[in-house]
């Protein structure tokens, strides 16, 4: 697919999500995202966006041109910024394999759960975009890559 420009994709962050286990901190910088800290909202119009969660369609390259907006934070932390943005379509990922190593004596993920850097990736290479430079400072990155046969 040509490449065109479309609206950077919106990383909001929860507050509490730790720097040292925040997958996605790397990509500041890039000019493919935009970081919003929740509760925050930023200056990008979210009018074009979908919204990266469960229960919609599959993101497809029909959604090429869209704005991605991605919450970050723990999955209960990450369903309780939902609130304002629940009116942004949501687009959902097919099965996908993680490889970021969870432990958690509180809660469970949901089945199919991936690190955000995970998520980004599949969103960007289903949706026809480049993924050059995404898991460039994933530890798991050839664990991720291999486990989904993409390497």
């Amino acid at each position: 697919m040509a490449d065109q420009l479309f609206p950077p994709t919106v990383i909001v962050v929860h507050p509490k999500e730790r720097k040292s286990k925040c997958t996605v901190h790397p990509l500041r910088g890039d000019e493919r995202f935009a970081f919003w800290k929740f509760p925050k909202i930023g200056p990008e119009p979210l009018n074009q966006y979908v919204r990266l969660g469960y229960g919609g369609p599959v993101i497809s390259e029909k959604d090429y041109d869209r704005g991605l907006l991605v919450l970050d934070g723990t999955w209960k932390l990450a369903e309780k910024m939902e609130e304002p943005f629940k009116d942004i379509e949501v687009r959902s990922l097919p099965p996908w394999k993680t490889a970021y190593p969870r432990i958690s004596k509180m809660f469970e993920d949901p089945q199919g759960g991936l690190a955000t850097i995970e998520a980004v990736f599949a969103a960007f290479y289903l949706m026809g975009r480049k993924t050059d430079r995404l898991l460039d400072h994933y530890h798991w990155a050839d664990q991720f890559l291999e486990l989904n046969q993409l390497k």
